[in-house]
């Protein structure tokens, strides 16, 4: 089923509510890059035909709709967290960071968001609406969530390291990438506080280790 406006009503049926930004990120899960978060505000209007999840489109139907997206949004914002800030202050952290950057980067301050998943890693002073698959139910985190997936992989395929591979997988951890970090070390786009060197020997001597109050490491994707 195609995203609709139903939470966006709800939303706005509250009398102190009168914008609403859907919330997207993209990049949690790489190793290698920023994350990257898209704040979308709509005129409630209908939104460019075959609007869905970014994660159920291809990557050439989704570079023509992020074009069509960001000419028909009354707002839309993007806010990065760098591979450093992920390493020094935890995905968490650096999530909300990414979405503070992308709120403050809108023409208008919403009144409250939708964001995508369980977890509200935004928190004070918007009102969070948390929506698992909101990327699925709600126009504009679907939006959210195609936008920055075109900006970050638009990105990602601009900084080389070729053997890497990261114009096809976007620093995540493809079988060319697993190979290539395994034979040549990290890069300088790597998030160095990942799990991932636990299972490289000849390169755990480079894993940064973060205070575990600061936040959360990441699982490690080998074996």
């Amino acid at each position: 089923m195609a995203p609709t406006y139903e939470i966006e009503h709800l939303l706005l049926a509250q009398p102190s509510i009168r914008t609403v930004a859907g919330i997207d990120e993209v990049g949690r899960g790489a190793w290698a890059g920023p994350v990257t978060v898209c704040a979308v505000v709509t005129d409630l209007s209908e939104p460019p035909a075959g609007l869905t999840d970014s994660k159920q489109l291809t990557a050439v139907r989704r570079a023509p709709l992020a074009e069509q997206l960001a000419a028909w949004a009354a707002g839309v914002g993007y806010g990065e967290a760098t591979h450093a800030e992920i390493d020094a202050l935890g995905m968490t952290e650096a999530l909300r960071r990414a979405a503070r950057r992308a709120l403050d980067a809108l023409p208008v301050r919403p009144d409250a968001l939708i964001l995508d998943g369980k977890h509200d890693y935004i928190g004070a002073p918007w009102p969070v609406r948390l929506e698992v698959k909101g990327d699925a139910a709600s126009v504009s985190v679907a939006a959210a969530s195609v936008l920055a997936k075109v900006r970050r992989d638009a990105y990602m395929g601009t900084i080389g390291c070729d053997e890497y591979g990261f114009a096809e997988n976007a620093g995540y951890p493809s079988p060319a990438h697993q190979e290539a970090l395994a034979r040549l070390g990290p890069t300088a786009h790597h998030r160095l506080s990942w799990s991932y060197l636990d299972d490289l020997p000849r390169w755990r001597h480079l894993k940064h280790h973060r205070d575990p109050l600061v936040g959360e490491g990441q699982e490690s994707l080998f074996g």
